[in-house]
């Protein structure tokens, strides 16, 4: 009897596939990558081992396996796999997929895994509609999405499912796969003949920047149009591999944005020039707002710099300033100015420290008042309120006169000994011993 809820056949035979398609895993043992989430002894692999994986949103950037982990989670679990896609698929479609998965488990005990590419392109509403059939187990939801799912997915969904984030392949797994498809013969290149030196693999490799599907597919380019040997071989060298492969584009989504200026900003913190230099050149590859960057020197300049070297805020000022009068491609000069110089220069936050701390003060109510001799006096009948007393510190030695600013003496700012916080350290010890020598004793206990 027919299976009245199988899927359509394909219009085409599996060699009408692009390579990539075509050497999807077959199991989890053929999978490549991700070891963090499928090697041997981690929860994710024995979930699906043990059929225990609930509804799951797999998150990462293209090419790393999202699809064919969905198809290996439906093969592993003896499930239906129905696909959909947040750019194309409607809520007529979801909604009819849904029900022939009602019907299928109803009928024949047959579960589904409904996986849909890009979910993060559903808007909330279309989001919503899944929400009653994950939640009664109608079917296995997969979500794959390349943004960050907190971000781009309704809360509700999210907190009915796993989170599993997927990293970009290293050269090394895209190697592997790469070999594995020259040498299958049934659904790879090893019934055509073709090699490929080791050069060409390594550029493929490299150039793919981590995702699966790239590499693949300019390996197929480059062995369909190599003009073959007399012997009907193909060898694939670099300068095939060269032509096969388009230039990296940077993913840069808004994690990326936010991501990349993390790392940009935490390698100069960390004294990391190098690192900083390659996230700038990230950033401007990507086409960052010359501007934003150049806001976020000039606060970490003062965040973490600081007092160890306050011509930092005057750099990244200066480069601030530079960026708005000479534009792109300029200005990245004058950012890798400023940016080499606040990550080699010396650190300190103990100035927005010392602010914190004071905050911290004033919002848990702790709100003193102004002494008197530090009062406005500039109006008549401010001394018949007692607003006098205040020593102008310019008419004594070192322009300095031990005199209270706090009414009790707190205490926020304590320099390091980093820079030319050192030497501001020192000062400012030497001005509070005079102030404590100054002070009066305290009086004697009663």
């Amino acid at each position: 009897m027919p299976d009245l809820f199988a899927s359509d056949p394909p219009a085409s035979g599996p060699t009408a596939a692009p390579l990539a398609e075509r050497m999807r895993p077959t199991s989890l043992d053929e999978y490549v990558g991700q070891e963090h989430l499928l090697a041997k002894g981690r929860l994710l692999r024995r979930a699906i081992e043990a059929d225990r994986l609930g509804s799951a949103i797999f998150f990462g950037p293209p090419g790393t396996g999202k699809t064919s982990l969905a198809e290996l989670v439906a093969r592993a679990t003896r499930s239906r796999f129905e696909r959909l896609s947040g750019v194309e698929s409607s809520v007529a479609d979801l909604r009819k997929t849904i029900q022939t998965a009602s019907h299928r488990l109803a009928n024949t005990g047959e579960k589904t895994v409904l996986f849909i590419d890009e979910i993060h392109r559903w808007n909330r509403a279309q989001q919503d509609v899944l929400l009653p059939d994950v939640e009664r187990g109608t079917v296995r939801l997969i979500g794959a999405t390349t943004q960050n799912p907190f971000h781009s997915i309704n809360a509700p969904l999210v907190s009915r499912s796993q989170v599993f984030q997927l990293e970009p392949l290293l050269p090394a797994h895209l190697l592997t796969l790469l070999q594995r498809a020259l040498a299958d013969p049934i659904r790879g290149l090893g019934n055509r003949n073709v090699t490929a030196s080791d050069d060409a693999l390594l550029h493929l490799a490299t150039l793919a920047d981590g995702d699966a599907r790239k590499a693949l597919n300019a390996l197929e380019i480059a062995a369909l149009t190599t003009a073959p040997a007399p012997d009907g071989s193909v060898r694939v060298n670099l300068a095939a591999a060269e032509e096969s492969i388009q230039r990296k584009a940077v993913v840069y989504g808004d994690d990326g944005h936010y991501d990349t200026i993390s790392a940009f900003i935490k390698s100069i913190r960390g004294g990391d020039p190098d690192a900083a230099l390659y996230w700038l050149a990230k950033m401007l590859h990507a086409g960052e707002d010359i501007r934003f960057v150049a806001r976020r020197l000039v606060i970490c300049a003062s965040e973490d710099i600081g007092m160890a070297d306050s011509h930092g805020i005057v750099v990244a000022m200066a480069a601030a300033q530079a960026c708005e009068l000479v534009g792109l491609p300029e200005a990245q000069i004058p950012l890798a100015h400023a940016t080499v110089y606040l990550a080699t220069a010396p650190k300190s936050n103990r100035a927005y420290a010392a602010l914190s701390a004071a905050r911290k003060e004033v919002e848990n109510g702790v709100t003193l008042a102004v002494p008197r001799h530090l009062r406005d006096k500039h109006y008549a009948g401010a001394d018949r309120l007692g607003h006098q007393g205040y020593l102008y510190n310019h008419d004594y030695e070192g322009a300095y006169v031990p005199q209270a600013y706090l009414p009790e003496g707190r205490r926020y700012y304590f320099p390091s000994e980093q820079g030319m916080e050192k030497r501001v350290g020192e000062r400012l010890e030497y001005w509070r011993s005079l102030f404590d020598s100054a002070r009066p004793p305290a009086p004697p206990p009663k």
